[in-house]
């Protein structure tokens, strides 16, 4: 049947956005995760057609283009700015064939810039400029929605939102909360998530580095503060109260870091992410998923 309007059905039912794209892909021998540009896009796109269609049998509603970190400035550091265009038409147009093929929602994606610095008005141009093309090329594509992730910064969150917006795209923008409950620029999650929605986003949450049971703590504060729908997309990880991301997980017995390879002893089972989702919706999550681990 046709399609309803995404924030119709958020609002009513609630909407389930699969990811941890990278990790799973990982698994699979496809992608390095010491790289993070997805050239497997070019490389393997049945592949990436496949996992998407994984992830709709699965639940989700949402089918976002697997172009994280595609943008100007981590490919020019890698020396593969040839293939800027190649990468992110290409992730694209396979999100946009599943998403029409399986009657779900099809998102544009931006992540971080890995170039932001709070202080700097002219490099502030450069994140604009780099998140603009992404965005536009997504709505070009008729994309239903942009999603804006990975963002640490408030400053960098607000300029992705802002090109969102411009382009007149459903604007769904996540944080990825630190150890200390602020951003990289000093704000609280909360005051941070509250002007992101005085600034016009649709829907407004959490997405990244925290485990489920570090999370819930953040999202009864947004739950209980903001108007907008809220997001919830923890790390598939058990992250605590003394380890509360996954950067700061250690093996027990050498007491390393586990991040990035050694944090499989740490997966959280079904049932931890089942319990977790019941919690979360008691508090009025409405924008459900899972990020590294899923």
């Amino acid at each position: 049947g046709e399609k309803k309007p995404f924030l119709e059905v958020l609002k009513r039912e609630g909407i389930i956005c699969a990811e941890g794209y990278s990790y799973e892909l990982e698994r699979r021998g496809y992608f390095d995760s010491g790289n993070v540009i997805p050239v497997c896009v070019l490389e393997h796109p049945n592949v990436i057609e496949g996992l998407h269609r994984d992830f709709v049998h699965a639940g989700s509603d949402v089918v976002p283009a697997f172009n994280f970190y595609v943008h100007r400035e981590k490919l020019a550091a890698a020396q593969q700015d040839q293939l800027l265009e190649k990468i992110n038409f290409e992730a694209i147009k396979i999100a946009r064939k599943v998403a029409q093929d399986t009657n779900t929602y099809f998102a544009g994606v931006i992540t971080t810039s890995n170039a932001y610095v709070p202080e700097n008005q002219e490099n502030h141009e450069l994140v604009r400029n780099m998140f603009e093309e992404q965005v536009t090329w997504a709505k070009e594509s008729g994309a239903d929605l942009i999603i804006a992730e990975g963002l640490s910064n408030i400053g960098e969150a607000l300029i992705a939102l802002g090109e969102i917006k411009k382009n007149e795209m459903i604007a769904v923008v996540t944080l990825s909360p630190n150890v200390d409950d602020l951003t990289w620029d000093g704000v609280k999650i909360l005051d941070a998530c509250l002007t992101l929605e005085r600034a016009g986003a649709d829907v407004v949450g959490l997405n990244g580095n925290r485990g489920p049971q570090t999370m819930l703590p953040l999202l009864k504060q947004l739950t209980q503060s903001l108007k907008v729908p809220v997001a919830a997309l923890p790390v598939a990880f058990c992250t605590t109260d003394q380890q509360p991301t996954i950067t700061t997980l250690k093996e027990n017995k050498k007491q390393e870091r586990a991040f990035p390879a050694g944090l499989d002893p740490f997966t959280c089972t079904r049932t931890q992410i089942a319990e977790f989702t019941i919690e979360a919706k008691k508090l009025g999550v409405k924008y459900f998923g899972l990020s590294s681990g899923a």
